[in-house]
């Protein structure tokens, strides 16, 4: 574990709206081959259900095992895993625990530096692309906790982040957040796509039509 105490986890909510904070904006032509990723993740978004939103009684983040857990066995806990995959000028000296580096944040566009302390280790968070919260909503109730645990600890699932844009996040959905970023959106939905149909969870009308939305703008 490492020796300065990490970050509380950012608070998973409850979605207050069923439209994106950000304004709309005009679609793009595709390239042919963004045109061929949209179409393949639009094809897997047909194989998802479309149903309401299950109640949240029972969720807990304990209800999807250890946290970080080191899944892949490779000595690494999934928190350092990501940290040192998705910074760069990574100072991990003695081995696993990043002390610091650098974050192209996807969600904000911007260039974070980060390090490790008490009071420095919030500025980059990693976030659940899927939020265990809307996991949890959307059919995760019905897999096992082996399943939950694998989750909620897969580096698919997982991205390093900007802090306030994670806390913003909350459990959002693609109905109700998306980031700051626009030229991340495409790749940002088509990750919860992914996610959704490799753990067979799915998605609501609202959510479904986001989603589309923007797919459209790839």
């Amino acid at each position: 574990m490492p020796d300065q105490p990490e970050p509380p986890a950012a608070p998973e909510q409850t979605e207050q709206s069923d439209q994106p904070t950000q304004p709309a904006e005009q679609e793009t032509p595709a390239t042919p081959e963004r045109s061929l990723h949209q179409q393949n993740v639009l094809d897997l978004l047909e194989t998802l259900a479309v149903k309401g939103r299950a109640p949240k009684t029972g969720y807990s983040r304990s209800q999807f095992g250890q946290r970080w857990k080191d899944i892949d066995r490779n000595g690494c806990d999934q928190r350092n895993d990501v940290l040192a995959r998705d910074l760069t000028n990574v100072e991990a000296p003695k081995g696993c625990k990043v002390l610091s580096g650098d974050l192209d944040d996807p969600y904000t566009g911007q260039l974070i530096h980060f390090v490790r302390g008490q009071k420095t280790s919030q500025a980059v968070q990693i976030d659940h692309v899927v939020a265990l919260a809307d996991a949890w909503q959307k059919g995760a109730q019905q897999l096992t906790p082996e399943r939950r645990e694998q989750f909620a600890n897969d580096p698919l699932n997982l991205l390093a982040v900007d802090g306030p844009s994670n806390m913003q996040k909350g459990a959002g959905d693609a109905a109700t957040w998306l980031p700051a970023n626009k030229s991340f959106r495409c790749t940002y939905v088509s990750i919860q796509v992914r996610v959704k149909a490799e753990y067979q969870l799915w998605v609501t009308q609202a959510e479904k039509e986001a989603i589309q939305r923007e797919l459209g703008r790839c």
